[in-house]
């Protein structure tokens, strides 16, 4: 039995991912468990439940991979800042001492993050390897190019190569400053959101507008070739020199300074959110069609925080030069560990995968943990809740399945927590998508997030193709691929989930989706409505749940009219104590896990 850690950490979106005899057992991030928004740290508590799933301690592992290397970003950091100096003195006196305490030593910080039990080497992959493995080997495909495209790793900031079998072979990449994620983060930054963190919401503004400065981009900062390869003016950028990704010639360009966060939101932060989505998505599709040439793929595999686009996913499978495409659900930062982990297993140590095209090994992306009966209880009774136990499956599916249908709001835990960015309908809060008002209402009295933010819908594999314009054969098991709503369904039968621009961010539901399925069956045997709503159960500004308490808290501070944890149902009608104690004692009043 061979047994492999993989983590990603200090940057992003740490986290961990164990991988025994080239099955993938576990992966979670650390956000989830430590309630921290893309935490950074080392994934203490990811690392103590994949180990813990298989029942395994540090001294039990026989490989540590790393998602990069830390030595080469380092040169790279410095680098740049002496082609810089004396301009970017000051980023260089906040990031130095991270460096020289941490992230310089990372053999020490994984021995302390191990407790000193692990006696092994440690493994360092190149960043855009960890990705490429990510994408390539959890994929159907036995053959496929592979793209990745991100901010940046060590240099590299997207790569492209070929995944034969058992290996990955990278041929040819993109080097920093210039970087698509680097340039999309730097207009998340100008449109005031958050950088690492508000992309998705940038690509959710711009249907709103219209992509007038496409041009502009295009003639005055980007230099973009038949290749896909770039190269930015840096004049307008200040990444490399200072603690802002834009420079004030960049506020004369566009008639003013960045948006200040939480500002309203004008024309020109559409505009600007169009134009930048229209220039990422052609030079994706310039970069899909030279790699297509050189590697002569029908199949493709795309990793990398850029490949999180999902509009623009959808547009390559439409109009790009690949068959099928497949791409990595968790494909930032936390999927390097797992692509480190899988490296290791069939690269480094030469075993095979029998990939046949059909289904990937990513096990639905299901991969983090789950929660007994008895933890649940007690979480459910020390917090005073009047809740239902349903002794059959069959009665719970009908009792959510009428709820929903009645124009409630569920929120849904059940198995497995997913990896990745998207709830896939084990940590997830569903609706009726028939509902109009429905959007406006999650928006508002759930999520508190921004009205612009649209939602997905979750459908039935086999309705799929009635219902959005997905081409023949397409999948979108992990909700990472944008299709228009088809024509003459959209306003009379799915507009909670029909964005602006009547798209949708799709969800193909399957038989490995399990319980979420047979609800979605039963939604459908009762409405004749083969679709969902289905968004992250969480509010803005906090990772998704992951405990029942986790769930509770949010369930309780939220407009959600029912909870399912497990077999048991939860509705807010009748947790008048429990909230009366909750508004008394704080929300701690019932952590039990």
């Amino acid at each position: 039995m061979t047994r492999i850690l993989g983590i990603s950490a200090f940057y992003h979106d740490s986290a961990a991912a164990l991988v025994v005899d080239g099955r993938i057992v576990a992966a979670a991030q650390e956000e989830r468990f430590t309630r921290r928004k893309h935490d950074w740290d080392f994934p203490a508590r990811a690392v103590e439940y994949c180990l813990a799933e298989a029942g395994l301690a540090p001294g039990d592992l026989d490989h540590v991979a790393f998602y990069e290397k830390p030595l080469r970003k380092f040169d790279r950091l410095l680098e740049t800042y002496l082609a810089f100096a004396p301009a970017g003195f000051r980023s260089f006196l906040l990031a130095m001492p991270l460096w020289l305490r941490g992230k310089l030593h990372i053999p020490r910080e994984l021995d302390r993050g191990l407790q000193g039990r692990y006696r092994g080497r440690y493994l360092f992959l190149d960043h855009h390897e960890s990705h490429a493995a990510a994408a390539f080997f959890p994929s159907p495909f036995d053959q496929a190019a592979i793209l990745t495209l991100d901010g940046v790793g060590e240099w590299a900031t997207g790569a492209f190569g070929v995944g034969d079998r058992n290996r990955v072979e990278l041929i040819g990449e993109m080097r920093f400053p210039h970087s698509l994620g680097l340039l999309y983060s730097a207009f998340t930054y100008f449109c005031g959101f958050r950088v690492n963190s508000g992309e998705h919401k940038l690509m959710g503004l711009a249907p709103y507008g219209q992509p007038r400065f496409r041009d502009v981009i295009l003639d005055k900062l980007v230099d973009l070739k038949d290749d896909g390869s770039f190269r930015l003016d840096l004049s307008y950028f200040n990444y490399c020199r200072g603690l802002t990704m834009t420079s004030r010639k960049m506020d004369d360009l566009f008639g003013g300074p960045p948006r200040r966060p939480e500002a309203e939101i004008t024309d020109r932060e559409k505009d600007l959110a169009a134009s930048i989505q229209a220039v990422t998505e052609e030079v994706i599709l310039r970069c899909a069609r030279y790699v297509a040439q050189v590697t002569r793929m029908r199949d493709c595999v795309l990793g990398g925080g850029v490949a999180l686009n999902c509009v623009a996913n959808g547009r390559l499978l439409r109009e790009g030069p690949f068959e099928r495409i497949w791409i990595q659900p968790a494909a930032g930062d936390a999927g390097g560990a797992l692509g480190a982990a899988l490296f290791v297993w069939h690269q480094l140590l030469g075993h095979p995968r029998g990939a046949d095209g059909s289904r990937d090994f990513q096990a639905g992306s299901l991969l983090g943990p789950r929660f007994s009966e008895e933890d649940i209880r007690r979480v459910l009774d020390v917090a005073g809740t009047t809740y239902r136990r349903y002794p059959s499956e069959d009665e719970l599916l009908d009792a959510v399945a009428a709820s929903l249908a009645e124009g409630k709001i569920v929120g849904h835990f059940h198995g497995r927590m997913e990896f990745g960015p998207r709830a896939l309908g084990n940590r997830s809060i569903l609706a009726d998508p028939r509902r109009s008002e429905m959007k406006d209402r999650l928006n508002e009295q759930v999520k508190y997030r921004e009205s612009f933010r649209p939602f997905a819908p979750a459908v039935l594999r086999e309705k799929a193709g009635r219902l959005f314009k997905l081409p023949r054969k397409a999948d979108s098991p992990y909700m990472l691929l944008v299709a228009p709503v088809a024509t003459g369904k959209r306003v009379t039968r799915l507009p909670a989930v029909t964005h602006v621009d009547g798209s949708a961010r799709v969800q193909t539901v399957d038989e490995r989706h399990d319980r979420f399925r047979r609800l979605l069956e039963r939604f459908h045997k009762k409405t004749r409505c083969p679709v969902l709503l289905n968004t992250s159960f969480n509010v803005r500004g906090e990772p998704i749940v992951c405990t029942p308490a986790d769930a509770l808290r949010c369930f309780l501070g939220t407009g959600m009219d029912v909870l399912v944890l497990e077999d048991f149902i939860l509705f807010k009608d009748q947790q008048s104590q429990v909230l009366r104690r909750q508004a008394e004692a704080g929300p701690e009043s019932f952590e039990a896990d």
